[in-house]
């Protein structure tokens, strides 16, 4: 296979770490994470970061980096990666960004536009307006200065509607405007894209599997521990996968066997929506369908030819 930039996507426990790890070793790549919760040290089992085992065989960059009181933006995480995508091919090697988080994708292949951050008050301006409007009167004020938005941002999804009626207040310019003007970094011919999507069924029942194995394996204890930090609940480290209902556990609110039951529904719902995602915004990225790895890379090598 040629060298080149190699971006591995998916939902939550499709195989993506497995391809990312075969393919680092046939090409002597390196891994960069496109995960937004395995950016942050302190849940390695609940975000089902590599494995020492596994960064034994590859190296591995943007895994663990951030403190989970950090809030790391789709922004924040594509100025790391670059001059790391740059560092990796200057040096003759591929790039594999593997990862679940689509947007972290987009913002390379499609651009990130470069948006003003509002001022507090620009911000509760925005914010009193929809409180006063209520959200059906305000998506149709927005939808005079950005149609775009108002059609593409979904009910009840008041932080985008918010955010979209902020940029217009603060830059003068709507939202998609800006976002239609953005530069995409990296040159089409320069990267390969493919999307690891098992059958629903597998999938769902290795979240189940996984998730019951991560409790077995020191999840509970790395919820303790950062529950025990008292952070933001806003944070985006606090929105991981299983947090809130082992914290619900150990708070004495649900049985263990509620929490996991909860917690992997949870989980199987964010891989449809994961899944969703990428067979709406990359549809043209080859997908990699089979559920046993050996098969997936069979594929995956068959998809990848040249």
């Amino acid at each position: 296979m040629e060298p080149r930039i190699w971006l591995i996507g998916g939902p939550t426990a499709s195989g993506k770490t497995a391809i990312s790890l075969r393919l680092a070793r046939e090409i002597g790549g390196e891994i960069v994470n496109a995960d937004s919760i395995q950016l942050y040290g302190d849940l390695r089992i609940l975000s089902a970061r590599p494995t020492p085992e596994d960064v034994a065989q590859a190296p591995h960059h943007l895994f663990g980096v951030a403190d989970g009181g950090e809030a790391w933006s789709v922004g924040a995480w594509r100025r790391a990666a670059l001059p790391i995508i740059a560092d990796i091919r200057a040096r003759g090697a591929s790039p594999i960004l593997v990862g679940g988080t689509g947007l972290y994708f987009r913002s390379l292949t499609h651009g990130l536009a470069d948006i003003p951050q509002a001022p507090p008050e620009t911000r509760a301006e925005a914010e009193a307006a929809f409180e006063t409007l209520g959200e059906t009167a305000f998506r149709t004020r927005l939808g005079e200065i950005d149609p775009a938005a108002a059609a593409r941002i979904a009910p009840g999804d008041r932080q985008r509607l918010v955010r979209a009626w902020e940029v217009y207040l603060a830059a003068g310019r709507s939202l998609s405007e800006l976002q239609a003007a953005t530069v995409a970094p990296l040159a089409p011919g320069d990267w390969r894209g493919v999307v690891i999507e098992p059958p629903r069924e597998a999938l769902y029942a290795r979240c189940d599997a996984r998730l019951a194995a991560m409790v077995e394996a020191g999840a509970v204890e790395e919820v303790s521990a950062l529950m025990g930090r008292d952070l933001d609940p806003a944070l985006p480290v606090m929105k991981a996968l299983g947090l809130r209902e082992i914290a619900a556990w150990q708070a004495g609110q649900m049985s263990r066997d509620a929490a996991l039951a909860a917690a992997q529904q949870e989980t199987r719902r964010y891989a449809k929506r994961q899944a969703t995602w990428f067979r709406n915004q990359t549809p043209d990225w080859p997908r990699v369908s089979a559920t046993a790895l050996e098969d997936q890379w069979r594929q995956f090598l068959a998809l990848s030819a040249p």
